[in-house]
């Protein structure tokens, strides 16, 4: 059930426009709500300027290319994990112990994920307040990773 501050949209889509959508969100690992949310926000950066119904080939080449990676001496490559539960987030604090530290993610509007890391993954994401990360969720582990 949706929270009395939020709503609902519903549109029709021809099967080709839906299945277009289904294979992006299969492909980047991400939901249908994830996408669709994502590509809402980017209308407030085109708000001083007429909205074209087509998507302009900068916004397409970032959404359809952005993807989690990892940094490799040789390149970067694209991060697969089997995990298909992975929600983009900011991260709002973390909390560094001595072999542990706490990440806490805001997922949506007051929307929180807090994971324990090891201190050194948290050093090796270089994860620190405002920065985007991802939650990867499988059975009851929340895993942090960064672009």
């Amino acid at each position: 059930m949706p929270r009395k501050e939020q709503g609902w949209v519903t549109f029709q889509t021809s099967e080709d426009e839906r299945k277009i959508l289904e294979e992006f969100c299969e492909q980047s690992q991400r939901t249908k709500t994830e996408i669709l949310r994502e590509l809402v926000r980017s209308l407030n950066q085109h708000s001083s300027a007429p909205i074209s119904p087509a998507i302009p080939q900068e916004k397409q080449d970032y959404i359809y290319t952005q993807k989690p990676e990892i940094e490799s001496s040789i390149q970067k490559k694209s991060l697969k994990v089997s995990s298909r539960n992975i929600l983009k987030g900011v991260v709002k604090r973390v909390v560094y112990g001595a072999v542990n530290s706490e990440v806490t993610l805001e997922i949506v509007h007051k929307v929180e994920l807090t994971s324990i890391i090891t201190r050194a993954s948290a050093e090796e994401l270089e994860l620190s307040e405002g920065k985007e990360a991802y939650a990867v969720i499988k059975s009851n582990d929340i895993v942090i990773a960064r672009e």
